[in-house]
C-alpha cells in the first residue's frame, strides 16, 4: 500500500468555498493517520527511558524478565488501545481526546475530574521531557568544559530556553508542530540505524574496556537471569520505571480534533505505533544485553589477554580483569552502568535529543487541546477564559500559554522525582478509566454503543482496567492514594453541582439498567406493613402554581418514597400551553430539590382523569397508594359540577382503595384552585421563556424552620396509622426535627386516664416519640350558638328551604337544584354538622400558635349532598394560621409493634 493510498500524507479539508474571500483562506489542516497518531504515538512512547535506563533496566531484570516486563506494559496499552478503538468508532470524536471519550461515556462526574488531572499530567509530563534533554545538553557542555552558572541553574536555563521554543513552534500552528515532529521522527530514525550498525561493527579495545563485545552466546546466557541491586532492586520497582516508557498512546487521540478521520486513524494508527515500539524495546533489551556484560572499568589497562588466574567477572574470557571494580561495586561502564552500543557516538545524543524534544513537544500541544475542550464545557468554574480558539484550526493559544507557565513553574522550582510519581499513576488512572468506559458501555447493552470497531472484548476492557488500578499502588502507593484523592475532591464538585449537560452517558444507561432491574424484581415481592411508605400522587396542577403543596409531601416523601404530580387538563389548556412546558416543569421540580415525577393527562373533567391516573400512575410496586389534593377554598363562587366533580374524586379515592390528604393553607398561602376548570388557564407565568431565577422559586411554610413549635394530631379514629406516621416522616426533617407532636384523642371523663395511657402505650410500641397525649372530654358537647349560627350561615345559600314549598312548586324546586340541600337532609346530618362545628372549636383552642395541624377526615356518605359535605370540611379547617391537613387512611394497617 502506498503513502497516498493510506491517507498517511498531511491533508486539508476541501469544502468548497461560498465566495472570492474565502477561496482565498487556507481550509484547516487535517492530519491522516501515519503523520497524524502513529508517528505521533511512536514519538510520544520513544522517551529518554529507552536510551538512558533501558540498558541498566535489562541488567536489573535479566532479559526474560525485561521481555516480560515490556510484554505485560504492551497488553495494558494494547488492551487500553482497543478500548479507545472502540470507544472511537461509536460515534464521531470531535476534540478533547482522553477528556472528551471518557466524559461521553462515564458523564462528567467522572470525565471532568480526569480532564483536568489528564491535561496537568501532560504539562508536567511536558517539563519532566525538557529536563531530560536539559541534563543531556548540561553533561555535553560538561565535556566541552563548558558550564553556564552550575549544574542545577544550568539545567534551569536551558529547559526554559527549550521549552520557550517549543511554545513559538505550537503558536505557529499544527503544521509547523508536525513539520519539527518530523524532524525528530528523522532523527531518531538515524540514532536507532546507528544503534543496530554498532552492534555489528568490530569492537575496538576501548569499546571492549566499556565490556561491549559484539554478539556472544555465553553474554546472552548470562544476562538472561536477573541481578537485583540497592534496596529497590525488584521486579515491581523495574516495572515502575520502565512504564512511563510505554505511554503515549493516547497522543493521537488527544488532537483528535485535528485528524482527518478520527474513527479509522485511531485504531489503525495507534495500534501500529504500539506495535513498532514494542519490537523496538524488544530488539534493544535483547541486543544490548547479547553484546554487552554487566560492569565493566572503562579503564584499557586492564586488558590481561589470556592471563586469566584470579579474574572474576565474565569479561575475563575475553582478556578483561575487571575485578577490582566488581568487588570495590565502582565499575562506571557496563550494561548495569552506562553503555554506548553506537556506531558513532553523537548519533546516540541525537536520538535522546529527538526522544525528549518530541515527548516535550507532543505533550504541550496534547495538554492545552484536552484543557480546551473541557473549558467549553463549563464544568469548573473561572476555567472558561481558556476554552477560546484561534485560527482555522481553533488553536487553544490561551491553553498553550497556560501550559508553558506550569511547565516552566516545575522545570524552574518543582521537585520533578517526586512528581514524576505522580504523573505514572495520572496516566495509569486515565488508562483504567477509559478500559472501564468501554467496559460499562458494553455491560450495560445499550442500543446505542454501536461501534464500529469489533475487535474488543468487555472483559478484557474490565481486565485493562483492574491491572491499571492495581499497578498504581504497586507502582507507588502513596501517589495512588493522591491521584485518587483529587479525582474523589473534583468528582465530589461536580457531582454536588450538578452540571446541565446531557451527553447520553454509559452511567445514564445502567441506571436505567438497574431502575428496570430493581422495578422487575419487586414485582416478586409481597407487601408488608413494615415496609409501608406513602407513595403519593399529588394534584398539583402546574407545580409552580402550587409551591406549598409540592413543598408539603416533598417533605415527608423525599428519599422515601414516590412522589408523582398529577396535572389535569383540558383540550383547552393543552392547545394554550408551550410545547415545552413539561420539560420547564421538571427542571422547576429539580431547581426546587423536590424529588417527584411529573405528570400532564389530558381529560375533560377532573373526576374522570383522577380516575385514569389512579388506575393507571405508577409502574408495578411502584405504584401511588395515596392521592394528595389541595383544598377547594372558592368551593362557594363554584359551579355546582365543580363541586360534585371534587367530592367525586374524595369518593372514587376511597373506592380504589387509596389513602387520602386534603391539605388547606391560609393567610394568603393558599393553593390555587386546580378543579374549578371554568376558571383555569395557564398563564404567561408558565412560559418557559421565563427566567428560570427565583421569581418562580416562591417560598412556603414547609421550607422554613418551624423550630420548636407543635404538630398537633387530631385522631378521631383509626384509619391503620397514616394520620401518625405522616407526622412522624415529617419530624425526621431538618427543619421540623425540634418540633413536638401532640396527639389529641377523643374520651370521656371518667376513663379519661385510661385512655390516655392506653394511647401513649400503642405510641410506644409503634415506637413513635410522641409523648404528648391529650384526651378531648368534651367534644360531644354541643358547640356555641355562635359557632353553629356561622355554620347554618355558610351552608344557608345551599338550602332548597323546601319545607316551605308544596305541590308543583316544591317537584319543580327539586329538580331545578338537585345539588342543594333539602330541609330534610339538613335535619338527618344536624347532629354531625354540629360535632364538626364543635371539633373545629376544640382545634381552634388548642392549635392557635401550632406549626401544622393533621384532623382524621370524615369519611363520605352516598347520601349525603355534596356541599354539605364540602360545608364540614371548611368548617373542621376554618379560623387557623397554619396548614391543616385533612388526612385518611384506607383502613390497612401502615404501622406494626412486631418484629418479623
Amino acid at each position: 500500500m502506498g503513502i497516498e493510498d493510506a491517507n498517511t500524507d498531511v491533508e486539508v479539508d476541501s469544502l468548497p468555498a461560498p465566495d472570492e474571500e474565502a477561496q482565498s483562506e487556507k481550509p484547516p489542516v487535517r492530519f491522516g493517520w501515519l503523520v497524524g497518531v502513529m508517528i505521533r504515538c511512536m514519538l510520544n512512547i520513544w522517551g529518554v527511558i529507552m536510551f538512558l535506563r533501558l540498558s541498566w533496566l535489562t541488567s536489573q531484570a535479566g532479559i526474560v524478565l525485561m521481555w516480560l516486563i515490556i510484554l505485560m506494559s504492551t497488553v495494558i496499552t494494547t488492551i487500553t488501545a482497543l478500548s479507545v478503538s472502540a470507544i472511537a468508532t461509536n460515534g464521531r470524536v470531535v476534540s478533547g481526546g482522553t477528556y472528551f471519550m471518557i466524559s461521553r461515556s462515564l458523564g462528567p462526574e467522572i470525565g471532568a475530574p480526569i480532564g483536568l488531572v489528564f491535561s496537568f499530567a501532560n504539562a508536567l509530563a511536558c517539563a519532566l521531557n525538557t529536563v531530560g534533554f536539559a541534563e543531556v545538553v548540561r553533561d555535553l557542555l560538561k565535556d566541552f568544559d563548558s558550564v553556564i552558572v552550575d549544574d542545577i541553574n544550568d539545567v534551569r536555563i536551558v529547559g526554559v530556553v527549550t521549552i520557550t521554543i517549543l511554545l513559538f513552534i505550537t503558536l505557529g500552528g499544527m503544521e509547523w508542530e508536525a513539520s519539527a515532529q518530523m524532524v525528530f521522527f528523522a532523527a531518531l530514525m538515524l540514532s536507532f540505524s546507528n544503534y543496530l550498525v554498532g552492534t555489528f561493527l568490530p569492537m575496538p579495545k576501548e569499546k571492549q574496556a566499556l565490556g561491549i563485545f559484539n554478539y556472544q552466546g555465553d553474554i546472552l546466557v548470562a544476562n538472561l537471569t536477573p541481578d537485583w541491586r540497592g534496596p529497590e532492586g525488584n521486579f515491581f520497582r523495574t516495572f515502575a520505571v520502565f512504564f512511563p516508557a510505554a505511554t503515549g498512546i493516547l497522543s493521537g487521540v488527544n488532537i483528535c480534533g485535528d485528524l482527518r478521520d478520527p474513527t479509522s486513524a485511531i485504531p489503525k494508527g495507534t495500534l501500529l505505533a504500539i506495535f513498532f515500539t514494542t519490537l523496538s524495546y524488544l530488539g534493544i533489551a535483547l541486543t544490548s544485553a547479547a553484546c554487552t556484560v554487566r560492569d565493566a572499568s572503562g579503564n584499557i589497562t586492564d586488558f590481561i589477554g589470556n592471563n586469566t588466574e584470579g579474574c572474576i567477572g565474565l569479561g575475563c574470557r575475553y582478556g578483561w580483569n575487571f575485578t577490582e571494580c566488581i568487588k570495590s561495586q565502582s565499575c562506571g561502564y557496563g550494561l548495569a552502568n552506562n553503555i554506548n552500543l553506537s556506531g558513532f557516538y553523537y548519533f546516540i545524543t541525537v536520538g535522546v535529543f529527538g526522544a525528549s524534544l518530541s515527548s516535550a513537544l507532543g505533550f504541550l500541544v496534547s495538554a492545552p487541546k484536552i484543557f480546551q475542550c473541557l473549558c467549553k464545557d463549563k464544568i469548573y468554574p473561572y476555567i472558561f477564559f481558556f476554552a477560546k480558539g484561534y485560527g482555522k484550526n481553533d488553536e487553544p493559544l490561551r491553553a498553550y500559554v497556560l501550559c508553558f507557565i506550569i511547565a516552566v513553574a516545575f522545570i524552574v522550582i518543582a521537585e520533578l522525582n517526586t512528581i514524576a510519581a505522580l504523573i505514572s499513576n495520572f496516566f495509569l488512572c486515565s488508562y483504567g478509566l477509559i478500559n472501564f468506559s468501554c467496559f460499562h458501555a458494553s455491560i450495560t447493552n445499550s442500543p446505542g454503543w454501536r461501534p464500529a470497531f469489533k475487535y474488543y472484548s468487555k472483559w478484557t476492557s474490565l481486565f485493562g482496567a483492574t491491572i491499571s488500578f492495581l499497578l498504581m499502588f504497586l507502582f507507588t502507593w502513596w501517589a495512588a492514594l493522591v491521584t485518587f484523592s483529587i479525582i474523589i475532591f473534583l468528582f465530589g464538585y461536580v457531582q454536588y453541582n450538578k452540571p446541565q449537560v446531557n451527553w447520553g452517558s454509559s452511567v445514564q444507561a445502567g441506571t436505567y439498567n438497574m431502575a428496570l432491574s430493581y422495578s422487575v424484581s419487586l414485582t416478586g415481592v409481597e407487601d408488608h406493613v413494615k415496609n409501608f411508605r406513602p407513595q403519593c400522587l399529588v394534584l398539583t396542577g402546574p407545580p409552580n402554581k402550587r409551591p406549598a403543596l409540592v413543598d408539603f409531601v416533598g417533605s415527608f416523601t423525599k428519599h422515601i418514597s414516590l412522589m408523582i404530580c398529577g396535572d389535569i387538563l383540558t383540550e383547552e389548556d393543552r392547545k394554550n400551553r408551550a410545547e415545552n412546558a413539561t420539560d420547564w416543569l421538571v427542571k422547576w421540580l429539580n431547581q426546587r430539590k423536590v424529588r417527584s415525577f411529573y405528570t400532564p393527562f389530558i381529560s375533560d373533567s377532573l373526576r374522570v382523569g383522577v380516575q385514569y391516573l389512579l388506575q393507571a400512575s405508577g409502574l408495578g410496586k411502584l405504584k401511588p397508594n395515596t392521592l394528595v389534593m389541595g383544598f377547594k377554598a372558592n368551593w362557594r363562587e363554584s359551579s355546582p359540577e365543580s363541586i360534585e366533580d371534587y367530592i367525586n374524586t374524595i369518593y372514587d379515592t376511597f373506592d380504589s382503595n387509596y389513602c387520602l390528604c386534603i391539605l388547606r393553607m391560609m393567610e394568603g398561602l393558599d393553593v390555587l384552585d386546580q378543579f374549578d376548570f371554568e376558571a383555569t388557564e395557564i398563564e404567561d407565568q408558565q412560559s418557559p421563556e421565563r427566567d428560570e431565577g427565583s421569581s418562580d422559586q416562591v417560598q412556603t411554610v414547609f421550607q422554613t424552620n418551624q423550630g420548636k413549635k407543635n404538630i398537633d394530631v387530631y385522631w378521631i379514629a383509626d384509619d391503620g396509622g397514616l394520620t401518625l406516621l405522616v407526622p412522624y416522616l415529617l419530624t425526621r426533617r431538618k427543619k421540623w426535627g425540634r418540633c413536638k407532636v401532640r396527639v389529641f384523642i377523643v374520651g370521656d371523663e371518667e376513663n379519661m386516664e385510661d385512655r390516655k395511657n392506653e394511647m401513649l402505650a400503642l405510641l410506644k410500641r409503634f415506637r413513635l416519640d410522641f409523648n404528648d397525649v391529650t384526651v378531648m372530654t368534651d367534644s360531644e358537647n354541643r358547640p356555641h350558638a355562635k359557632s353553629l349560627n356561622r355554620f347554618v350561615e355558610s351552608v344557608a345559600p345551599f338550602r332548597l328551604h323546601d319545607e316551605q314549598q308544596d305541590g308543583v312548586g316544591l317537584q319543580e324546586l327539586r329538580q331545578t337544584y338537585p345539588w342543594k340541600i333539602s330541609d330534610k337532609e339538613f335535619e338527618a346530618f344536624k347532629p354531625k354538622s354540629e360535632r364538626k362545628v364543635r371539633l373545629n372549636e376544640i382545634i381552634r383552642k388548642n392549635s392557635q400558635h401550632a406549626a401544622l395541624v393533621l384532623v382524621n377526615l370524615p369519611v363520605p356518605q352516598s347520601d349525603c349532598p355534596s356541599v354539605l359535605y364540602m360545608a364540614w370540611l371548611d368548617t373542621l379547617t376554618s379560623g387557623l394560621h397554619c396548614p391543616v391537613v385533612l388526612i385518611r387512611g384506607n383502613q390497612q394497617n401502615v404501622l406494626t409493634f412486631y418484629c418479623q
